[in-house]
């Protein structure tokens, strides 16, 4: 099996194989996607879709790498640091709560769960794009506010992960257990708002 470092990220038909894996890891979950479905999805051949990627679990490890860069990326645009840390900490935790919640996520979370006895490295992948180089980021971002004494946190890390963790109260859990599925901006408010209240009370000046 070629290792994920040697795929070749390039070449016209690159995107189109990420593209068609995703809707169909998204429709029929890790075991259920096949290579014919995915290539289909693609509009590439079976040949073009190996010679990129020999291995499915490599697939589904550079889909979820990728779409997690993405999401992240995303948030570092519309975070301003210069602004309050209040502000920037509600940024923050509406860009979690609305990630975790997201359809991509959560299925990507049941593969990972599904498949961890067979394909532990799945789970590695989506954690290490996912929820750690989310809490790294927001890691950074709390060591600028305690240098500039606007937070006072003598264990980043362990704040970084209870930031993320209280991000995921309730509508996670629900989301997870199939007990809800579609949540209002006022329940995603309240999580958010709570969530800072709390991170403030414990860190703030």
């Amino acid at each position: 099996m070629r290792n994920s470092a040697t795929i070749v990220r390039t070449g016209r038909k690159f995107e189109q194989v990420l593209a068609g894996a995703r809707q169909v890891f998204m429709a029929d979950g890790f075991e259920g996607a096949s290579v014919d479905d995915i290539a289909r999805a693609a509009k590439v051949s079976k040949a073009t879709l190996y010679s990129y990627f020999p291995d499915k679990r490599l697939l589904f490890m550079e889909v979820a790498t990728t779409e997690c860069t993405r999401m992240s990326d995303t948030a570092l645009e519309v975070i301003d640091k210069n602004h309050p840390v209040r502000e920037v900490l509600e940024v923050t935790a509406r860009h979690i709560v609305t990630s975790v919640l997201s359809e991509f996520a959560q299925q990507c979370f049941r593969i990972c769960v599904a498949e961890r006895e067979r394909f532990p490295e799945l789970g590695q992948a989506f954690y290490a794009a996912g929820p750690e180089m989310e809490r790294d980021r927001l890691g950074d971002y709390l060591q600028e506010a305690v240098a500039k004494g606007e937070l006072v946190i003598d264990d980043i890390p362990m704040a970084a992960e209870q930031f993320y963790e209280l991000c995921k109260v309730r509508l996670w859990t629900r989301a997870m257990f199939g007990i809800q599925d579609e949540f209002t901006p006022e329940e995603i408010d309240e999580v958010v708002r709570n969530s800072v209240d709390m991170f403030m009370a414990r860190y703030g000046v």
